[in-house]
């Protein structure tokens, strides 16, 4: 009798264990403030839902916030999450490639270089305080945007020192730099490079209708030599047709080379960690209507991605979601995604770059948009939920 009670005591605390691992675990993962469409359920997989209340329906203009408690399989209490109800929302997924002009707010340093002046190696910019990402706003308070009035300004001179104001990690510094004369190149320079434009391509993720803007890339646009995020000024989303296709391999990313197209398809408004936003001009004929999905309905298993990369023309492809992060520091990697469609394989090899913002579709759901490749398992990559994206699609406007 007594060995059969030291069982079930053992039982007993290998149950609690696991319960109590569970929950710490909850609390830690999933996310404090939920955004929820409609009546999703409220739950996160099998283990995890927050209480809803069935018998009655939900007035989403004034519901607003509500604090609901997340338990462990509907009894054990996790934590208390504040959770918005809204109406479901519907956009238009899309899927297509387009180009990318972006000019930057300011001009940004970009790289510096010595220069030899009275027989002596030195470089001005340095030596003012000036450094590598640093975004020049203005010369002798004249505001400059473009790459050509820094050198015009910095370089047509005699020698006279020049205040520059730059913006550094998001405040604003002003440096006295004075250019040296080079014998060599037969004018004055100031020792650095500098940038106002660059130019690529991406994926449309999708048409926010209700805001007139669209979302696409699931991430920012970096500066390719200081991997800082470029400062948008004003920039204009092309039509663009894919012509060639690098495959990825373990260790290298494959990408899609396209050709622009002078079709204006919108213009932007915004580049920040969550995407590339913009005003749109016209929505592409392929694009299909699909709900959001809240990020407590994505759960592991197979889903879908919608990539242009042949024939210029969106298609779905098979994937499967592996790894959900539900709460973490870096929302572009909220979803790991492996393909799985054979076609694809062989197309690109995996996920290449210019397939960034491709949709990703479950249960008949945009789910999220892919984001980055993992370069060492090119079959494999990352996604943003699509519930951040509406939430940046709407506050570009």
């Amino acid at each position: 009798m007594k060995k059969a009670i030291r069982i079930f005591d053992y039982i007993i605390a290998v149950i609690c264990a696991i319960v109590f691992a569970f929950v710490v675990v909850g609390n830690l993962v999933l996310p404090d403030e939920v955004m929820s469409f409609g009546d999703d359920g409220g739950y996160y997989s099998s283990l995890y839902s927050y209480s809803t209340d069935k018998t009655k329906s939900v007035d989403y203009q004034s519901a607003g916030e509500v604090s609901r408690e997340l338990k462990l399989l509907g009894v054990f209490p996790v934590k208390t999450v504040t959770v918005t109800h809204t109406e479901p929302k519907q956009v238009l997924v899309s899927g297509e490639v387009f180009g990318i002009k972006l000019y930057t707010d300011g001009v940004i340093v970009v790289g510096s270089q010595n220069v030899d002046a009275n027989g002596k190696s030195v470089n001005p910019a340095q030596e003012a305080g000036i450094k590598i990402g640093d975004i020049i706003v203005s010369i002798n308070n004249i505001e400059v945007f473009s790459s050509n009035e820094v050198t015009t300004l910095l370089n047509e001179n005699n020698g006279d020192s020049y205040r520059i104001k730059v913006k550094r990690d998001g405040r604003y510094r002003t440096f006295t730099l004075t250019p040296v004369y080079s014998e060599r190149e037969g004018c004055y320079k100031a020792g650095m490079w500098v940038r106002d434009s660059t130019a690529g391509i991406g994926t449309i993720t999708f048409y926010n209708k209700e805001q007139g803007t669209f979302a696409s890339l699931g991430h920012q646009i970096n500066d390719v030599d200081t991997n800082d995020l470029m400062p948008l000024l004003e920039g204009e989303a092309v039509g663009a047709e894919v012509t060639r296709v690098q495959k990825a391999r373990s260790g290298t990313a494959g990408s899609l080379s396209c050709d622009f197209k002078e079709e204006i398809i919108g213009q932007l408004l915004d580049n920040n960690e969550f995407g590339l936003y913009g005003a749109y001009a016209r929505i592409s004929d392929t694009a299909v209507p699909y709900e959001i999905a809240s990020r407590s309905e994505v759960h592991k298993g197979k889903a879908q991605i919608i990539s242009t990369v042949s024939d210029s023309k969106p298609k779905a492809y098979d994937v499967e979601i592996t790894h959900i992060r539900y709460k973490g520091d870096n929302s572009q990697k909220d979803l790991v995604i492996k393909v799985t469609d054979s076609e694809l394989l062989k197309i690109t090899g995996g996920i290449v770059q210019g397939m960034s913002g491709s949709p990703v579709i479950q249960d008949g759901k945009l789910v999220g948009a892919l984001t980055h490749v993992i370069v060492n398992n090119p079959e494999k990559g990352y996604a943003i939920f699509s519930d951040t994206m509406l939430k940046a699609s709407t506050i570009a406007k």
